[in-house]
């Protein structure tokens, strides 16, 4: 079922939304100061591309000093829009039935779009 659904994902927007965050985080990476946002918003692209059958795991020191100072700065510029997108198309798609996977998903990357830096999709 994961496979069929990250497929199905991909056509429908998954693509499109995974090569946003990677440009977005390959844009980041020019300046010195943007590389660790920048490595955070490709590791979103990455997960955003097969979210079925993953979940959002803390890693090793997650909530590290520098971490949660990186995790705050990522929430102020630019996490709580990204959380605000996945939650509209997560509201949007539970109007229907067939989409309410998809939804389920959309709610399970918005941890991650709040707080990226010590957490990852596996």
């Amino acid at each position: 079922m994961s496979t069929l659904g990250n497929i199905i994902w991909l056509v429908f927007g998954g693509l499109i939304a995974a090569i946003g965050y990677l440009i977005g985080g390959l844009v980041l990476c020019l300046t010195v100061v943007g590389i660790p946002f920048g490595l955070q918003s490709i590791k979103f692209g990455v997960a955003t591309l097969t979210p079925f059958g993953k979940e959002v795991v803390e890693g090793q020191n997650a909530n590290s000093p520098l971490r949660i100072l990186f995790n705050l700065i990522w929430i102020i510029l630019f996490g709580w829009e990204i959380a605000l997108a996945h939650l509209l198309s997560a509201l949007i798609l539970t109007v229907t039935i067939v989409g309410i996977p998809f939804a389920k998903q959309h709610f399970k990357l918005i941890p991650l779009a709040l707080l990226p830096f010590g957490r990852d999709l596996q």
